[in-house]
């Protein structure tokens, strides 16, 4: 399965977080899931942590790239699919990871309940 992070899923599997269902705990150590981590989520937590909402773990870079993760960049087709998103949801972020989602196809690891709606796979975080 290919699964692509939500921010909040990202910091709960980093921090083994008891907030992150059982479910996607176990499909993102699956060795046959491909779990994706977008730029989006990273620039958001930078930002978050720069504004002082978020502090991250020392030598958060290190941290990152010790998982498993596979970088995803984006892409000008994933812009544009910005443009095509009903509004639901004002969040940037999160409708830039709808947008990936949709062109990849992937499964996005969230509890945000606003995800869903826009039709893309989801697995409850």
């Amino acid at each position: 399965m290919n699964l692509l992070l939500d921010t909040h899923t990202v910091l709960w599997w980093l921090d083994r977080h008891e907030e992150l269902s059982k479910q996607a705990r176990a499909a993102i150590a699956d060795a046959g899931s491909t779990v994706f981590l977008s730029a989006v989520a990273v620039w958001e937590m930078r930002i978050k942590e720069a504004v002082g909402k978020l502090v991250l773990p020392d030598r958060f870079q290190e941290v990152l790239a010790a998982q498993a993760f596979v970088d995803l960049p984006i892409t000008i087709e994933h812009a544009h699919r910005v443009a095509e998103l009903p509004p639901i949801h004002r969040d940037p972020f999160d409708r830039m990871l709808v947008a990936q989602a949709h062109c990849e196809r992937f499964t996005i690891v969230t509890r945000d309940p606003e995800i869903p709606r826009y039709g893309v796979r989801t697995l409850v975080a």
